[in-house]
Protein backbone atom coordinates (compact mmCIF):
# COMPACT_ATOMS: atom_id res chain seq x y z
CA UNK A 1 0.00 0.00 0.00
CA UNK A 2 1.03 3.53 -1.27
CA UNK A 3 0.19 6.86 -0.21
CA UNK A 4 -0.30 9.02 -3.51
CA UNK A 5 0.26 12.64 -4.41
CA UNK A 6 -0.03 15.22 -7.24
CA UNK A 7 3.60 15.00 -7.67
CA UNK A 8 4.17 10.96 -7.42
CA UNK A 9 0.85 10.33 -9.61
CA UNK A 10 1.99 9.63 -12.78
CA UNK A 11 4.99 7.01 -11.55
CA UNK A 12 2.44 4.95 -8.67
CA UNK A 13 -0.39 5.27 -10.72
CA UNK A 14 0.09 5.58 -14.47
CA UNK A 15 3.19 4.24 -15.12
CA UNK A 16 2.56 1.42 -12.62
CA UNK A 17 -0.61 0.22 -13.86
CA UNK A 18 0.92 -0.33 -17.58
CA UNK A 19 2.00 -3.41 -15.63
CA UNK A 20 -0.15 -4.10 -13.25
CA UNK A 21 -3.73 -3.43 -12.42
CA UNK A 22 -3.36 -0.15 -9.76
CA UNK A 23 -6.51 0.46 -7.14
CA UNK A 24 -7.09 4.05 -5.89
CA UNK A 25 -8.50 4.36 -2.63
CA UNK A 26 -9.83 7.81 -2.09
CA UNK A 27 -10.49 8.36 1.75
CA UNK A 28 -10.12 10.69 4.56
CA UNK A 29 -8.95 10.41 8.69
CA UNK A 30 -12.37 11.74 9.73
CA UNK A 31 -14.41 9.39 7.43
CA UNK A 32 -15.81 6.31 9.11
CA UNK A 33 -16.63 4.02 6.35
CA UNK A 34 -12.65 4.64 5.06
CA UNK A 35 -11.33 3.05 8.08
CA UNK A 36 -13.78 0.34 7.90
CA UNK A 37 -12.63 -0.29 4.27
CA UNK A 38 -8.92 0.20 4.80
CA UNK A 39 -7.77 -2.89 6.60
CA UNK A 40 -9.97 -5.04 3.61
CA UNK A 41 -8.23 -3.36 0.83
CA UNK A 42 -5.13 -4.44 3.06
CA UNK A 43 -5.53 -7.84 3.86
CA UNK A 44 -6.90 -8.33 -0.01
CA UNK A 45 -3.79 -6.78 -1.61
CA UNK A 46 -1.79 -9.47 0.59
CA UNK A 47 -3.17 -12.44 -0.48
CA UNK A 48 -2.95 -11.43 -3.81
CA UNK A 49 0.47 -11.27 -3.62
CA UNK A 50 1.16 -8.83 -6.53
CA UNK A 51 -1.70 -9.30 -8.92
CA UNK A 52 -2.90 -5.70 -8.28
CA UNK A 53 -1.42 -2.95 -6.29
CA UNK A 54 -3.29 -0.95 -3.50
CA UNK A 55 -2.81 3.02 -3.62
CA UNK A 56 -4.29 5.36 -1.14
CA UNK A 57 -5.20 8.95 -1.85
CA UNK A 58 -6.26 11.30 1.02
CA UNK A 59 -8.97 13.09 -0.51
CA UNK A 60 -8.50 15.71 1.52
CA UNK A 61 -4.67 17.14 1.27
CA UNK A 62 -5.03 15.71 -3.01
CA UNK A 63 -7.88 17.91 -3.85
CA UNK A 64 -6.73 17.93 -7.07
CA UNK A 65 -6.41 14.53 -7.73
CA UNK A 66 -9.83 14.14 -6.23
CA UNK A 67 -11.34 16.63 -8.76
CA UNK A 68 -9.73 14.71 -11.60
CA UNK A 69 -11.75 11.59 -10.67
CA UNK A 70 -15.15 13.64 -10.06
CA UNK A 71 -14.98 12.09 -6.32
CA UNK A 72 -18.41 12.98 -4.60
CA UNK A 73 -17.92 10.62 -1.72
CA UNK A 74 -15.19 8.63 -0.11
CA UNK A 75 -14.60 5.90 0.72
CA UNK A 76 -14.04 5.76 -3.35
CA UNK A 77 -12.25 2.76 -5.34
CA UNK A 78 -11.16 2.94 -8.70
CA UNK A 79 -9.14 0.72 -10.59
CA UNK A 80 -6.67 2.06 -13.56
CA UNK A 81 -5.56 -0.09 -15.87
CA UNK A 82 -3.06 0.86 -18.73
CA UNK A 83 -3.60 4.19 -17.52
CA UNK A 84 -6.79 4.17 -18.11
CA UNK A 85 -10.01 3.64 -15.36
CA UNK A 86 -11.52 0.42 -15.63
CA UNK A 87 -13.93 0.61 -13.19
CA UNK A 88 -14.86 1.45 -9.71
CA UNK A 89 -17.05 1.56 -6.55
CA UNK A 90 -18.32 3.41 -3.81
CA UNK A 91 -18.59 2.97 -0.03
CA UNK A 92 -17.26 0.03 2.46
CA UNK A 93 -17.28 -3.40 1.33
CA UNK A 94 -17.04 -6.48 2.64
CA UNK A 95 -14.11 -9.08 1.83
CA UNK A 96 -15.66 -10.98 -0.66
CA UNK A 97 -17.20 -7.67 -1.88
CA UNK A 98 -13.56 -6.78 -2.68
CA UNK A 99 -12.32 -9.89 -4.40
CA UNK A 100 -15.61 -10.15 -6.39
CA UNK A 101 -15.07 -7.04 -8.02
CA UNK A 102 -11.32 -7.60 -8.67
CA UNK A 103 -11.51 -11.02 -9.65
CA UNK A 104 -13.60 -9.18 -13.20
CA UNK A 105 -10.41 -7.56 -13.71
CA UNK A 106 -7.06 -8.44 -12.36
CA UNK A 107 -5.51 -11.75 -13.41
CA UNK A 108 -5.75 -15.08 -11.64
CA UNK A 109 -2.88 -16.49 -9.61
CA UNK A 110 -2.42 -19.18 -12.30
CA UNK A 111 -2.26 -16.21 -14.87
CA UNK A 112 -0.15 -14.12 -12.69
CA UNK A 113 2.22 -16.70 -12.60
CA UNK A 114 2.46 -17.86 -16.09
CA UNK A 115 2.96 -14.05 -17.09
CA UNK A 116 5.83 -14.05 -14.70
CA UNK A 117 7.44 -16.92 -16.84
CA UNK A 118 6.45 -15.18 -19.72
CA UNK A 119 8.72 -12.07 -18.46
CA UNK A 120 11.49 -14.45 -17.22
CA UNK A 121 11.63 -16.45 -20.57
CA UNK A 122 12.16 -13.12 -22.48
CA UNK A 123 14.56 -12.08 -20.15
CA UNK A 124 16.67 -15.38 -20.77
CA UNK A 125 15.93 -14.97 -24.69
CA UNK A 126 17.63 -10.90 -24.15
CA UNK A 127 20.76 -13.04 -22.17
CA UNK A 128 21.03 -15.69 -25.00
CA UNK A 129 19.51 -18.36 -23.31
CA UNK A 130 17.49 -20.37 -25.10
CA UNK A 131 17.16 -23.41 -22.95
CA UNK A 132 16.38 -21.30 -19.86
CA UNK A 133 13.33 -19.67 -21.75
CA UNK A 134 12.00 -22.40 -23.02
CA UNK A 135 11.64 -24.10 -19.39
CA UNK A 136 10.05 -20.91 -18.40
CA UNK A 137 7.34 -20.94 -21.28
CA UNK A 138 6.67 -24.25 -20.94
CA UNK A 139 5.99 -23.76 -17.70
CA UNK A 140 3.69 -20.94 -18.19
CA UNK A 141 1.77 -23.10 -20.97
CA UNK A 142 1.34 -25.94 -18.25
CA UNK A 143 0.04 -23.80 -15.38
CA UNK A 144 -2.31 -21.29 -17.52
CA UNK A 145 -3.09 -23.81 -20.79
CA UNK A 146 -5.66 -20.92 -21.91
CA UNK A 147 -2.63 -18.61 -22.55
CA UNK A 148 -2.06 -18.69 -26.24
CA UNK A 149 0.09 -15.93 -26.26
CA UNK A 150 3.15 -17.57 -24.02
CA UNK A 151 1.80 -20.91 -25.74
CA UNK A 152 2.43 -18.95 -29.50
CA UNK A 153 5.94 -18.33 -27.69
CA UNK A 154 6.62 -21.47 -26.51
CA UNK A 155 6.09 -22.81 -30.09
CA UNK A 156 7.90 -20.33 -31.93
CA UNK A 157 11.01 -21.40 -29.49
CA UNK A 158 10.35 -25.11 -30.44
CA UNK A 159 10.56 -24.13 -34.32
CA UNK A 160 13.39 -21.69 -34.36
CA UNK A 161 15.58 -24.21 -32.37
CA UNK A 162 14.56 -27.44 -34.60
CA UNK A 163 12.53 -29.37 -32.29
CA UNK A 164 9.46 -29.69 -34.89
CA UNK A 165 8.05 -33.00 -32.82
CA UNK A 166 8.14 -31.24 -29.51
CA UNK A 167 6.25 -28.40 -31.19
CA UNK A 168 3.54 -30.24 -32.91
CA UNK A 169 2.76 -31.31 -29.09
CA UNK A 170 2.55 -28.09 -27.57
CA UNK A 171 0.81 -26.74 -30.81
CA UNK A 172 -2.26 -29.82 -30.49
CA UNK A 173 -4.29 -28.34 -27.83
CA UNK A 174 -5.05 -25.56 -30.24
CA UNK A 175 -5.01 -26.66 -33.88
CA UNK A 176 -8.77 -25.35 -33.79
CA UNK A 177 -7.90 -22.23 -33.39
CA UNK A 178 -5.65 -21.74 -36.34
CA UNK A 179 -8.53 -20.77 -38.60
CA UNK A 180 -9.04 -17.86 -36.43
CA UNK A 181 -5.48 -16.58 -34.70
CA UNK A 182 -3.58 -14.93 -36.77
CA UNK A 183 -1.06 -15.82 -34.54
CA UNK A 184 -1.97 -19.68 -34.38
CA UNK A 185 -2.52 -19.87 -38.21
CA UNK A 186 1.50 -18.39 -38.88
CA UNK A 187 2.56 -21.40 -36.64
CA UNK A 188 0.68 -23.68 -38.33
CA UNK A 189 1.82 -22.37 -41.72
CA UNK A 190 5.54 -23.04 -40.65
CA UNK A 191 4.67 -26.37 -39.24
CA UNK A 192 2.89 -27.07 -43.08
CA UNK A 193 6.01 -25.61 -44.47
CA UNK A 194 7.90 -28.21 -42.65
CA UNK A 195 6.28 -31.43 -43.78
CA UNK A 196 6.17 -30.06 -47.03
CA UNK A 197 10.05 -29.47 -47.39
CA UNK A 198 10.51 -33.14 -45.80
CA UNK A 199 8.19 -34.69 -48.45
CA UNK A 200 9.15 -32.60 -51.51
CA UNK A 201 12.49 -32.63 -53.49
CA UNK A 202 15.49 -30.23 -53.46
CA UNK A 203 14.87 -26.49 -53.86
CA UNK A 204 16.43 -26.85 -57.10
CA UNK A 205 13.48 -28.71 -58.98
CA UNK A 206 11.37 -25.45 -58.43
CA UNK A 207 14.47 -22.94 -59.31
CA UNK A 208 14.29 -25.19 -62.65
CA UNK A 209 10.89 -24.94 -63.30
CA UNK A 210 10.36 -21.10 -62.38
CA UNK A 211 13.79 -20.46 -64.93
CA UNK A 212 11.79 -22.41 -67.83
CA UNK A 213 8.79 -19.92 -66.82
CA UNK A 214 8.63 -16.75 -64.78
CA UNK A 215 4.50 -17.93 -63.99
CA UNK A 216 4.99 -21.02 -62.31
CA UNK A 217 3.25 -19.86 -59.56
CA UNK A 218 2.87 -23.33 -57.77
CA UNK A 219 6.59 -23.44 -58.21
CA UNK A 220 7.06 -20.46 -56.49
CA UNK A 221 4.81 -20.72 -54.00
CA UNK A 222 6.55 -23.72 -52.98
CA UNK A 223 9.70 -22.48 -52.93
CA UNK A 224 8.65 -19.77 -50.69
CA UNK A 225 7.65 -22.52 -48.26
CA UNK A 226 10.95 -24.45 -48.55
CA UNK A 227 12.76 -21.28 -48.00
CA UNK A 228 10.37 -20.84 -44.18
CA UNK A 229 10.96 -24.24 -43.36
CA UNK A 230 14.77 -22.79 -43.92
CA UNK A 231 13.69 -19.68 -41.56
CA UNK A 232 14.96 -17.81 -44.37
CA UNK A 233 12.02 -15.36 -44.08
CA UNK A 234 12.97 -12.52 -46.37
CA UNK A 235 14.12 -14.50 -48.96
CA UNK A 236 10.52 -16.56 -48.92
CA UNK A 237 8.79 -13.25 -48.95
CA UNK A 238 10.57 -11.72 -51.77
CA UNK A 239 9.16 -15.53 -53.55
CA UNK A 240 5.89 -14.45 -52.56
CA UNK A 241 6.19 -10.87 -53.62
CA UNK A 242 6.75 -12.58 -57.39
CA UNK A 243 3.70 -13.70 -57.51
CA UNK A 244 1.83 -11.31 -55.59
CA UNK A 245 3.26 -8.56 -58.80
CA UNK A 246 1.99 -11.03 -61.53
CA UNK A 247 -1.13 -12.33 -60.08
CA UNK A 248 -2.24 -10.90 -56.63
CA UNK A 249 -5.83 -13.31 -56.29
CA UNK A 250 -3.63 -16.35 -57.47
CA UNK A 251 -5.23 -19.60 -55.77
CA UNK A 252 -7.74 -17.48 -53.63
CA UNK A 253 -4.71 -15.50 -52.68
CA UNK A 254 -2.36 -17.84 -50.76
CA UNK A 255 0.96 -15.50 -51.67
CA UNK A 256 -0.93 -12.97 -49.54
CA UNK A 257 -1.78 -15.44 -46.81
CA UNK A 258 1.15 -16.85 -46.33
CA UNK A 259 3.09 -13.54 -46.55
CA UNK A 260 1.37 -12.16 -43.52
CA UNK A 261 2.02 -15.48 -41.47
CA UNK A 262 5.64 -14.85 -42.33
CA UNK A 263 5.21 -11.31 -41.03
CA UNK A 264 3.87 -12.38 -37.65
CA UNK A 265 6.62 -15.29 -37.21
CA UNK A 266 9.11 -12.37 -37.56
CA UNK A 267 7.31 -9.86 -36.06
CA UNK A 268 9.33 -8.92 -31.99
CA UNK A 269 6.68 -8.73 -29.10
CA UNK A 270 5.25 -5.04 -28.82
CA UNK A 271 6.52 -4.20 -25.30
CA UNK A 272 4.42 -0.86 -23.62
CA UNK A 273 6.42 1.53 -22.10
CA UNK A 274 6.19 3.90 -19.28
CA UNK A 275 4.01 6.06 -20.99
CA UNK A 276 1.78 3.62 -22.70
CA UNK A 277 3.79 4.14 -26.13
CA UNK A 278 4.62 1.40 -28.58
CA UNK A 279 8.14 1.01 -29.66
CA UNK A 280 8.81 1.82 -33.33
CA UNK A 281 7.96 -1.35 -35.70
CA UNK A 282 10.84 -3.31 -36.40
CA UNK A 283 12.70 -2.09 -39.75
CA UNK A 284 12.83 -5.58 -41.52
CA UNK A 285 9.02 -6.10 -40.79
CA UNK A 286 7.89 -2.09 -41.44
CA UNK A 287 9.71 -2.48 -44.89
CA UNK A 288 7.77 -5.72 -46.15
CA UNK A 289 4.32 -4.88 -44.62
CA UNK A 290 4.82 -1.97 -46.89
CA UNK A 291 6.22 -3.91 -49.90
CA UNK A 292 3.07 -5.83 -49.43
CA UNK A 293 1.00 -2.70 -49.34
CA UNK A 294 2.71 -1.47 -52.51
CA UNK A 295 1.81 -4.32 -54.50
CA UNK A 296 -1.71 -5.77 -53.54
CA UNK A 297 -2.65 -2.12 -53.72
CA UNK A 298 -1.12 -1.08 -57.08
Amino acid sequence: MIDVTVENFETEVIAASMQTPVLLDFWAPWCGPCKTLGPVLEKVETEYAGRFKLVKIDSDQQQELAAAFGIRSIPTCILMKNGQPVDGFMGAQTEAQVKAFLDKHVPSAEEAEAEEDVAEAENALADQDPESALEKYQHAVATDPSNDDARYDYVRLLLQLGREDDAKVAFAPVIAKADTSRKLSALKAWMDALDFSTHSGPISEQDASIAANKRDFDARFARARKLIAEQKWTDAMDELLEILMRDKVWNEEAARKLYVNVLELIEPPKVKVADGQIPPEDPTVATYRRRLSSVVLS
